[in-house]
């Protein structure tokens, strides 16, 4: 009997630990976000030096490595922001604005060659991503207070 009394609440208690209050939601930190700032800037950062790609590549693995450890606790969250339409706009937004500022130079008829611009241009890249997924994230998170998750 005690069996049959136990199991109906196995099931509720799986269940309520599977869903994690939004006090227990931990945001992605800032610095986080620096990695992927890096990785946006990573065109302007090659065409102004070659030697950057190594540096790229060694990134691009210490963010895997850190998102799959480090930051495996905080995962359901970067699933939620992806999932959500701001993430997509926010990505959509600096692809957009890439595009949209190299073709603007040339049509006017500029390009981005000396180095220092393309650094230039890596930098701003750099920091409206960082402030952008920065802001997304805080809107993903009122939404899961708001929603009660």
């Amino acid at each position: 009997m005690d069996t049959m009394t136990l199991a109906p609440a196995a099931p509720a208690a799986s269940a309520a630990s599977a869903t994690a209050s939004p006090e227990e939601i931990k945001p992605l930190p800032t610095w986080f976000f620096a990695f992927e700032g890096l990785a946006s800037a990573g065109f302007d950062l090659v065409q102004a030096d070659q030697r950057f790609l190594w540096a790229l590549g060694a990134l691009f693995a210490v963010n895997a490595v850190v998102s799959l450890t480090v930051l495996r606790s905080r995962l359901r969250l970067a699933k939620r922001m992806w999932r959500g339409k701001n993430t997509r706009k926010v990505a959509i937004a600096l692809l957009a604005l890439r595009l949209g500022a190299h073709l603007a130079l040339t049509v006017a008829g500029f390009t981005v060659v000396p180095a220092a611009g393309h650094f230039a241009f890596a930098a701003v890249m750099s920091v409206t991503t960082v402030t952008l997924l920065w802001y997304a994230q805080r809107v993903s998170l009122r939404a899961l207070a708001a929603e009660g998750v």
